[in-house]
């Protein structure tokens, strides 16, 4: 699919996603690009200017993935949506390349982790988004000052209607995801927490066919 624009790398978040994309690309043959796991939040920025320092890039271009949350009722656990502010032409490609699978949606980047389906309804009215994640805007904001063509696609995994358990003490400053803190949020909260695995694993299963579909010729 991509030789008119090849992509040197897939940026994903660490964890389960890293593992779905990984698992995908398992699934196909040929020349595959790099999967570089990064930080959850904030933390991606320094991971990703000190990664850009390197040269490892060049000028190629990026394809960001992984899950979200949903901003927008039209939109459930288990779509694909392809993010509206990424490089122009590379976009159009993929829209292309999956055409009705993906919808085009408005992001909106948050430094801390939305819990409640009101809050999440609230802040994509004001923020006119549809979809929620917690490192586009910064992964954009880097990578385009080094002049890196950039598009991201994700999987909705959970929805504006259900609130989810409160995750905030279970990442840390390394963007990582702490086993015990995670552990002791999901048991506060059980059905929430129901709702948020249901969501993860539907979301992580199309994340991999996703994967495979864009990179099967």
């Amino acid at each position: 699919m991509f030789n008119i624009l090849p992509i040197e790398a897939i940026l994903v978040c660490q964890g389960a996603e890293h593992k779905a994309v990984c698992q995908g690309l398992s699934r196909v043959s040929g020349k595959k690009p790099t999967v570089v796991s990064i930080p959850v939040g904030v933390s991606v920025k320094q991971y990703l200017e000190e990664w850009l320092s390197t040269g490892f890039l060049s000028q190629s271009s990026v394809l960001v993935m992984g899950l979200c949350g949903s901003l927008n009722p039209r939109y459930g656990v288990g779509d694909v949506v392809l993010y509206d502010d990424s490089d122009e032409k590379f976009t159009f490609i993929i829209q292309h390349h999956l055409k009705e699978r993906v919808s085009l949606v408005t992001a909106w980047t948050s430094d801390r982790f939305i819990h409640s389906a009101p809050e999440k309804l609230s802040l994509g009215k004001a923020n006119n988004a549809d979809v929620i994640d917690m490192e586009g805007t910064l992964i954009q904001e880097v990578l385009r000052k080094g002049k890196v063509p950039v598009a991201t696609v994700r999987v909705v995994s959970d929805d504006c209607h259900h609130n989810m358990p409160d995750l905030t003490s279970a990442i840390n400053r390394e963007g990582k995801l702490e086993t015990f803190p995670l552990a002791l949020a999901m048991m506060r909260q059980p059905v929430a927490a129901v709702q948020l695995i249901r969501g993860s694993l539907r979301g992580l299963k199309v994340l991999q066919e996703v994967t495979v579909s864009l990179f099967s010729s």
